[in-house]
């Protein structure tokens, strides 16, 4: 089952989330951050659920023109039965219907099966582009 994520789930999601090869977490994954996040970008983050348990998690916003996802990750044991592509088809979905047709994701570039999977999805990597990031914290893991 599939349904919108909620701040109660965080810690099942983080759990998940830690436990995903490559996931890159820092301390904006906090819970009080997911808590604002899910706010401001209501009905677009879903989780999957085996009866009460969370198997597949994904987090995802958007800045009114562009969709952003986050983090996904589905459980190592559950994969391969569609749940990643199922939590995916749920965001392209929610996103749609706020008019918003375009959406962007990071993958690490040592991830090569996470790239796999989207690129099976019709996702395609984008070489024009670099990304850049600032930091005004004393922090480097924000």
């Amino acid at each position: 089952m599939i349904r919108e994520m909620d701040i109660s789930d965080y810690s099942q999601v983080i759990e998940l989330w830690s436990q995903t090869e490559a996931m890159l977490l820092r301390d904006a994954d906090s819970r009080e951050n997911i808590g604002k996040y899910l706010e401001r970008n209501p009905n677009l983050s879903f989780v999957a659920l085996d009866g009460d348990i969370i198997v597949g998690a994904i987090l995802v916003g958007t800045d009114g023109r562009r969709g952003y996802v986050q983090h996904l990750a589905v459980d190592s044991i559950c994969r391969g039965k569609g749940i990643g592509a199922k939590l995916i088809s749920s965001e392209v979905d929610a996103l749609e219907k706020m008019g918003i047709a375009k959406t962007h994701l990071f993958v690490a570039n040592e991830n090569l099966n996470a790239q796999s999977f989207y690129e099976k999805l019709g996702w395609f990597p984008r070489d024009e582009v670099r990304m850049f990031s600032f930091n005004s914290s004393d922090s480097g893991n924000v």
